[in-house]
């Protein structure tokens, strides 16, 4: 488990991958979205704003993803990813066929270090 930020209500994680891939928990182990109480919901949406639009910003990617399945894993939590044209999986979804041996070159050590700081301030 590589977590990056946590509080009283959830907890990021770091998805080891070659796209930039986080993952936002809730600490209480709620099954569905709508089960979380209010002050849940505020902090899921908010940390997933705040990754979203810095993925954006420092890696101009061609599209965020943004995943809740839970079949496997039946607590509240989403995926954040931030996909590119040539990325080993596009346009499939990163559980989907491979496309291609991906060419990316980022910066994901110093994106995370930066974005663990981000959402202490955003979401502290």
């Amino acid at each position: 488990m590589n977590t990056l930020y946590q509080n009283h209500l959830i907890r990021v994680e770091i998805e080891t991958s070659e796209i930039p891939w986080l993952k936002i928990f809730s600490v209480q182990p709620y099954k569905e979205f709508s089960q979380c109480d209010p002050d849940t919901k505020v902090a899921i949406l908010q940390a997933l704003d705040v990754i979203e639009k810095a993925m954006l910003q420092t890696f101009q990617p061609a599209k965020i993803n943004i995943a809740s399945f839970g079949n496997y894993l039946p607590q509240v939590h989403f995926h954040i990813m931030a996909r590119f044209n040539n990325d080993s999986f596009f346009p499939e979804p990163m559980w989907g066929k491979k496309q291609r041996e991906g060419q990316l070159a980022l910066e994901l050590t110093a994106f995370y270090q930066t974005m663990a700081k981000t959402l202490a301030q955003h979401c502290g």
